[in-house]
């Protein structure tokens, strides 16, 4: 039985990984800083509905934590007296464009130097296939739509961007060097049940409903290349395939306008959204769009679920779990 190494395990997209992996009949040792980058009752909500299923084991561990993350390595080696995964899915990171402006050296420290020591600890320890999570927010604002992933990655408006773009690096430092199989994925605007509440989605669905203020920066008219979180996962377990080295997009291929996915949830709930407009942020773009060739060609893989269906099963969720939901802060 595959064993699996998936870090920020409690996050939105490492549960859902997670959790597939073990509808699947795999093992996952997960790991998680369970850091305050956002609220930590929603991750620690994840990580009841991993906790006490059959294959899964979790420690509170932080990957910039060389010491920590090598023992954890060295034990589940001990376990299977060989190597200790069958890949490492690093789903473990500081997200978020605004805040890497206020504060990057978190940034470089969770998405760069995490980044390498999993890899080193692969290398020492005979792990031969790694998945990177990594973002659309490499392609900047200068590369035409839909972005490629062989499009110019050198000019990240961002230092979320720039420290994904070291972590980018690194991975083919180790494949060039180590021979480390690996798949990089960048992921556009994941959204869906139990997401992160400092993204759009979750701040809508939750504000309008209770019949709270939306910020909005710039106009509305921006478009995003929404992808439900399953996609997302089926997509990542997928990457966990033998490619020597790839980079791949994962997105919905089809852009929309923030305002409309704002109508469309006014739509779900019955409230009408009042909102609150702010200028736009330099760190931002007009717009994101997937080309997903390679993620058919490579993976067979392309998104299955509709931005309505997807909007639909937050609202439903966020329905059926509004009271503990309610309480959690979604930031400034």
């Amino acid at each position: 039985m595959p064993t699996y190494l998936v870090t920020g395990a409690a996050g939105f997209i490492g549960s859902r990984v997670a959790a597939m992996l073990l509808d699947a009949g795999h093992r996952v040792v997960g790991i998680d800083a369970l850091n305050d980058a956002y609220d930590v009752r929603l991750k620690k909500w994840r990580l009841e509905r991993l906790t006490g299923r059959d294959g899964f084991t979790f420690e509170q561990l932080d990957i910039c934590d060389r010491p920590a993350l090598a023992a954890r390595f060295a034990a589940d080696a001990a376990k299977s007296n060989a190597t200790p995964y069958d890949a490492v899915l690093n789903l473990a990171a500081r997200a978020g464009v605004r805040p890497s402006v206020e504060n990057p050296w978190v940034y470089i420290d969770a998405n760069a130097t995490g980044t390498l020591n999993l890899h080193d600890l692969c290398r020492e320890r005979g792990v031969n296939k790694f998945v990177l999570s990594s973002t659309s927010s490499l392609y900047g604002a200068h590369n035409p739509i839909p972005y490629r992933e062989d499009a110019d990655t050198n000019r990240p408006l961002s230092p979320y961007a720039a420290s994904k773009k070291a972590a980018e690096a690194m991975c083919y430092s180790y494949h060039h060097l180590h021979g480390l199989d690996v798949t990089v994925l960048r992921y556009f605007t994941v959204y869906g049940p139990a997401g992160r509440p400092d993204m759009s989605v979750f701040r809508f669905v939750r504000n309008i409903a209770e019949g709270e203020p939306i910020m909005v920066f710039g106009d509305g008219s921006q478009q995003r290349d929404f992808t439900y979180i399953d996609d997302i996962a089926r997509g990542t377990i997928a990457a966990v395939r033998s490619v020597g080295y790839d980079t791949v997009n994962l997105g919905g291929d089809r852009p929309v306008k923030l305002i409309d996915v704002i109508e469309k949830i006014e739509s779900l709930t019955g409230n009408q959204a009042n909102i609150e407009y702010r200028p736009a942020h330099p760190a931002d773009v007009l717009a994101t769009w997937a080309d997903i060739h390679q993620a058919e060609k490579l993976l067979g893989w392309r998104p299955a679920t509709s931005i309505d269906e997807g909007l639909a099963a937050c609202v439903e969720w966020y329905r059926s779990n509004r009271e503990i939901m309610r309480g959690i802060s979604i930031g400034e």
